[in-house]
């Protein structure tokens, strides 16, 4: 990784060192919804934190990737699966996902949440994500909308790292994707309402 990223690295690793729990433990309630009916398969968490998504899914039997380049966060992970009893079911990844390629056309299901980058960081990582998309799996995308600054609570406050609908849309179809969804929802927090970005897409079947 550049000096810059390193050091992003460590301001993770910091952060979640520093609390028992950064996040829920709870996967993210887009993400349940949307994956909650499919069959398990293989799954792949991009930018994953402490795993709260890969062991909601490791869970419900999916085999998981989760990917983050953090290790603190990813060995918090790595200790919840184990006393879950799913440490089987996911494997750990400590790398960028601006750089890090999955195998391509592998996962059922792809989740890439609230991975806030500057536009040309999150195209990349996008791009990588989708290319691991297998023929008929499913992509979801969730992250702060940037019409939360305003109307919203939460997030981050610079607008370059903020998403929307429409830029979501236009990265993934130009992926190669086909997107069923891209819209703004709300999400209740006990600060307020919170504004995210919520899409989902699908890889197309092989002819």
């Amino acid at each position: 990784m550049s000096e810059s990223r390193t050091a992003e690295a460590a301001g993770w690793d910091e952060r979640y060192a520093a609390a028992g729990l950064v996040w829920s433990r709870e996967p993210n309630r887009f993400v349940a919804a949307e994956a909650g009916d499919l069959p398990p398969g293989r799954a792949l968490d991009v930018g994953a934190g402490e795993g709260r998504n890969a062991l909601w899914l490791a869970g419900r039997g999916w085999q998981v990737t989760a990917v983050d380049f953090s290790a603190v966060g990813l060995d918090k992970g790595r200790q919840a699966a184990e006393a879950l009893g799913v440490a089987g079911r996911v494997e750990w990844v400590c790398d960028d996902v601006r750089s890090w390629s999955p195998p391509p056309r592998r996962y059922d299901l792809v989740v890439v949440a609230y991975l806030q980058l500057p536009a040309e960081d999150l195209a990349a990582a996008l791009a990588r994500a989708a290319s691991g998309v297998a023929p008929g799996g499913r992509l979801v995308a969730v992250g702060h909308d940037v019409t939360n600054l305003e109307r919203g609570v939460g997030g981050p406050r610079d607008a370059a790292r903020l998403w929307s609908p429409e830029q979501l849309r236009s990265l993934l179809t130009g992926e190669g994707l086909v997107v069923a969804e891209a819209r703004t929802v709300e999400r209740p927090t006990p600060e307020g309402t919170a504004l995210d970005t919520l899409v989902t897409a699908t890889a197309p079947e092989r002819d």
